[in-house]
């Protein structure tokens, strides 16, 4: 450690849920804090798919980065890429080639979509990380419902109203559910030729359960409360390709073809690829193997965090990526650096975890909160309440709190533009 006196440098990257925490548990310390992120705001994944389903609008779940820290006087904001780590050097080299030396590097650039190798399948089965992602979800889901409107082939038109959802997870099931209550509920009375009341939509399930690592009690729940919504759920569905027409699926030898317009991937993650670059184990999914304290093996000083970390829970599994896991992994990296600065010895990191929930639908939820274990509305209320409490900012909270109060008693979406973009003719969204 260098003596007193000196500032000292601490550069974070990545402004999700662990980069903030981080910050914040630094804000009193006389550190100089540099964080990096390849984009300005701050985004409150787990409502994502609200924006896919039209829900909410972008600006509800997210902030400018440099607005949450705007109080925080020694943390300064840069926008730009981070193209790999010097552990020699302590630097970090940014992608237009300067490189940033640091006394304590925090790692916490989060993960992307895992294709399995197909990473063809992406630009046909779009997956849901980040705000780019909603919107190309939801212009999809609605283009899908304009096209059928006019389609005179009956097949083709099934095929447009067919959707699926790769994946079981929380953000597969949440999509699905979103998916059904769009075609039972919110466009019901909008089209003239179609019955959107049609729409098929299908959750496919590689493994034996959805919500895996969920009690089983609540795991029959959610299957219930999707089959109430009209969702149809597959187990055993090894997606084994993915194009414009569908997916195909292997069962028990044998291809099955499912046609649909519209695919969503939500079956698997895999770490930032900062991480291949330390020189350090990774496991399948590429989180870096990290020390006790979340510092890298060999590398006191720099930590990993977040969906970029492989951490063992108690149980000997490795903790989910989910918000809580980065924001209790940014508060400890601050507490290691505070006994740094102190010349303390440092604790282990011990995760306290505070619940998993996921929302199906309008009433329809399930929480695993300890030893309580709710479905239903009740469920669904400890969501609500719990997800706007965490959310950044105050005129998000009141914003999403009108949004879902106008849901709720309209059964209506105010977010259901159809955006373009390049590969979008101008005619699939004039109106005519």
């Amino acid at each position: 450690m260098k003596g007193g006196g000196e500032q000292r440098r601490v550069i974070i990257v990545g402004g999700g849920f662990g980069g903030l925490s981080a910050a914040s548990a630094l804000s009193k310390e006389p550190v100089d804090i540099e964080l990096i992120d390849r984009r300005n705001h701050h985004l409150f994944q787990p409502l994502l798919y609200q924006v896919a389903s039209a829900v909410l609008a972008p600006a509800d779940i997210s902030m400018p980065i440099r607005g949450v820290l705007r109080s925080q006087k020694n943390v300064r904001v840069r926008l730009g890429e981070v193209a790999g780590v010097d552990l020699a050097a302590r630097e970090v080299v940014l992608g237009d080639g300067q490189r940033r030396p640091y006394d304590w590097l925090i790692l916490a650039a989060g993960a992307t979509h895992s294709y399995f190798g197909q990473d063809h399948w992406a630009a046909v089965a779009p997956g849901l990380k980040t705000l780019d992602d909603a919107l190309e979800i939801r212009r999809r889901v609605f283009m899908a419902y304009e096209r059928a409107e006019w389609c005179r082939d009956a097949g083709e038109r099934r095929r447009l109203l067919s959707f699926v959802v790769v994946g079981g997870g929380p953000t597969g099931v949440e999509l699905a559910g979103s998916l059904a209550e769009i075609a039972r509920r919110t466009l019901v009375e909008d089209f003239r030729n179609i019955d959107p009341t049609e729409a098929c939509v299908m959750l496919l399930e590689g493994g034996d359960t959805i919500l895996r690592g969920y009690p089983e009690g609540l795991r029959l729940k959610a299957l219930d409360q999707l089959a109430a919504l009209g969702v149809e759920v597959r187990f055993g569905a090894r997606v084994v390709d993915v194009d414009a027409g569908g997916v195909l699926l292997q069962d028990d030898g044998d291809g099955t073809r499912v046609r649909a317009s519209t695919v969503i991937w939500a079956a698997g993650v895999a770490a930032s690829p900062l991480g291949a670059g330390l020189g350090t184990d990774r496991d399948r999914a590429g989180r870096v193997q990290v020390s006790a304290d979340l510092s890298l093996p060999d590398h006191p000083d720099v930590f990993v965090i977040g969906d970029m970390a492989h951490i063992a829970g108690a149980d000997g599994e490795p903790l989910p990526g989910v918000a809580q896991v980065a924001i209790q992994g940014g508060a400890h990296v601050g507490r290691c650096i505070q006994a740094d600065l102190s010349d303390d010895a440092r604790d282990s990191f011990r995760y306290k975890d505070l619940g998993s929930m996921a929302t199906i639908g309008r009433s329809k939820a399930v929480a695993w909160i300890g030893r309580v274990r709710l479905a239903g509305f009740a469920a669904w209320w400890i969501w609500l309440v719990v997800h706007l409490m965490a959310l950044v900012g105050f005129r998000n909270r009141v914003v999403v709190l009108m949004e879902w109060a106008w849901s709720y008693m309209t059964w209506q979406r105010g977010s259901r533009l159809i955006r373009a973009t390049q590969d979008t003719p101008d005619d699939e969204v004039r109106p005519g």
